[in-house]
């Protein structure tokens, strides 16, 4: 007919019997890795940034102080 109840439970409970004991001895997750970059070369970046923005407004300024003298 089919494959009865009893057999399925046992197949059960052997795979259950030969994976359990290998999951509890496994060994521990290692630690997550420490973050490749940390606050300071973030700022770093963002003051670059800054500064050539204020070397740009800079020039403009200057290169339209040349256009209008007298």
């Amino acid at each position: 007919m089919g494959v009865s109840f009893v057999a399925v439970l046992t197949a059960l409970a052997v795979v259950a019997m030969i994976a359990l004991p290998a999951a509890v001895q496994a060994q521990p997750s290692a630690p997550a890795p420490a973050p490749t970059s940390d606050g300071t070369s973030i700022d770093q970046g963002i003051a670059y940034v800054l500064m050539l923005v204020a070397l740009a407004h800079t020039y403009l300024i200057h290169a339209a102080d040349l256009c209008f003298t007298f």
